[in-house]
């Protein structure tokens, strides 16, 4: 074992590993970029992907650093997943999954199938991150999250936003109401397209005049609906956040908290509120170790350990894999 390392790394590496060589070996279409421009290279990029989902447990293993490299490897994420876009949407279509385009709009995940009246792969793909990791899409796996990540950078005030259940439901329930009436309009591909962009370019805007300014991720708390989905179906996972009798109410890890899932009413209730994706940023800002993971009968340190395995295997997966 390499010094220093854990047997954490080399179970994500495996993991990954496993995941990726079930694609090569069973789907017929080549997943994996390398395979797609020259045969068997497929095999080479598992291995890099797999040794990279390894160095991050590594570096996510130990709190105080999870924080960093959680920013570092989500908008390494983010960026090959839309460069890929342009590439492909370019003319070189071997950089799209199908070589059909897709508005890439978290919005879509919800409406689309909606509008379209069937069950798309990016929805079965959505759900089954929640089944597998609970709320780790809104903090490690969504393509359009990191960037409210990025705006939402620095130490976060104290001071909680409102109502945030009631716009997200807000939010939820005009996307779904206005793909139900454009459906029954029977509106035109072009002019959806262009009402979706129009809503994912309202959240971009949401990110630069209000996550940079409050410094906490204002369009994934208040206005993406797709997050709302994964705050209400979270709990079919059996990943939990909890705070333990030794926390002394010093507060400091609210500045920590970018989704606003650790405000005054929350500590006291000994338990993050509905918005918290289990990012662990927090456990960096608790100086008494107070803020522990739970899964089913594990101890609090395994808990974390299982959930940093699923889901960094999961964004070395979706790394490898994840194209419009």
């Amino acid at each position: 074992m390499i010094k220093g390392w854990s047997k954490l790394p080399l179970v994500v590496f495996l993991s990954t590993a496993g995941l990726l060589t079930l694609v090569q070996c069973m789907v017929k279409n080549p997943m994996l970029l390398a395979e797609r421009f020259l045969k068997g290279a497929g095999w080479i990029e598992i291995a890099a992907i797999s040794i990279y989902g390894a160095f991050v447990a590594n570096r996510m293993e130990d709190p105080s650093r999870a924080r960093r490299w959680r920013v570092i490897t989500w908008t390494t994420f983010s960026t090959v997943f839309f460069l890929q876009l342009l590439i492909g949407i370019s003319g070189h279509e071997k950089f799209l999954m199908t070589g059909k385009l897709h508005l890439p709009v978290p919005m879509m995940i919800i409406g689309g199938p909606v509008f379209r009246g069937q069950i798309s792969f990016m929805t079965i793909l959505f759900l089954s991150t929640i089944i597998l990791s609970g709320p780790a899409w809104c903090s490690q796996l969504c393509y359009f999250g990191a960037f409210d990540n990025l705006a939402s950078i620095g130490r976060t005030t104290k001071k909680p936003l409102r109502n945030k259940a009631a716009l997200k439901s807000t939010f939820l329930i005009l996307v779904i109401t206005a793909a139900l009436i454009l459906r029954w309009l029977n509106v035109s591909i072009a002019i959806t397209t262009i009402i979706a962009a129009s809503f994912g370019i309202a959240g971009l805007a949401v990110m630069v005049f209000f996550s940079r300014r409050r410094k906490k991720m204002v369009h994934c708390i208040l206005y993406c609906p797709a997050g709302l989905m994964v705050n209400l179906l979270r709990h079919i996972n059996p990943f939990r956040m909890y705070i333990d009798q030794s926390c002394t109410h010093c507060m400091l890890c609210i500045k920590y908290c970018k989704y606003d899932a650790l405000n005054e009413s929350d500590i006291n209730n000994k338990r993050p509120g509905f918005t918290c994706t289990m990012c662990g940023d927090c456990l960096a800002g608790c100086r008494h170790n107070s803020i522990k993971y739970k899964f089913l009968s594990l101890k609090p340190e395994n808990a974390r350990n299982l959930y940093i395995i699923v889901t960094i295997t999961l964004h070395s997966v979706f790394l490898a894999l994840a194209r419009i």
